[in-house]
């Protein structure tokens, strides 16, 4: 019998497939991470075994903590807000930081990286509900400044954009954050084409569904894959 997580897996992929096709997509241009916030290792073996190999961590030291007995081939993303005085651990961590909005965030980082080290890849978080709790530029002016302010910086590489769409079970609310986001992204591609805008990070495990019909190329998943984690 199959282990739960490969169960959830098999299921989510399913509905990745469905979502894409009721919008003209093909299910491979939609990436699944699984975000991993909390979950024992183990559990994260199992998704690995399952043949998931992008994982999402919000917690810089526990996410580096954990992978750093995972196979190597695993992609780890920081998709929790980073701190300045945590920028070592996530430079020599995570392949990509989901959550940027400040141009102090990454030189941070930079300063842990040498002239040989990999460009580190990073996406723009954009706040697309206005609530308050939440990180990200609010407008395409601040996005746009930004963006201009990293484009000198030769070690990081700016993927795309990633939001939390708004904590509701208003569908409407739901798709006009992603909308915005997409709209976002594609404005961002046209008047910066010198970049490789490639990524639009949207939905998780209550929204992804939704995230995909509206142009979403990764979706973050944790309990509809995981199951309910436990909260520390």
């Amino acid at each position: 019998m199959k282990n739960t997580v490969e169960t959830n897996l098999l299921l989510l992929r399913e509905r990745i497939e469905k979502a894409a096709l009721r919008v003209g997509r093909k299910a491979g241009e939609i990436r699944l991470m699984g975000a991993s916030k909390t979950q024992p290792v183990d559990k994260i073996r199992e998704a690995y075994a399952a043949g998931l190999t992008l994982f999402g961590e919000n917690r810089v030291f526990e996410g580096a903590e954990k992978f750093r007995e995972l196979p190597e081939d695993i992609e780890l993303h920081l998709i929790g807000h980073l701190q300045r005085n945590k920028a070592k651990t996530a430079a020599e961590a995570y392949s990509c930081i989901q959550s940027i909005d400040k141009k102090s965030t990454v030189e941070a980082v930079c300063k842990y990286l040498s002239p040989e080290s990999p460009v580190i890849r990073i996406l723009l978080e954009v706040n697309t509900s206005g609530e308050e709790s939440k990180q990200g530029c609010t407008d395409e002016s601040q996005l746009y400044r930004l963006i201009d302010d990293l484009l000198p910086m030769k070690q990081v590489e700016i993927g795309g954009l990633m939001t939390i769409g708004p904590f509701t079970r208003e569908e409407a609310r739901i798709r006009k954050a992603f909308v915005m986001l997409r709209d976002l992204f594609e404005q961002c591609c046209t008047r910066y084409s010198e970049l490789r805008l490639t990524e639009l990070s949207m939905g998780m495990s209550s929204d992804f569904e939704l995230a995909i019909e509206e142009g979403s190329t990764l979706v973050r998943v944790g309990t509809a894959l995981f199951g309910s984690r436990d909260h520390g």
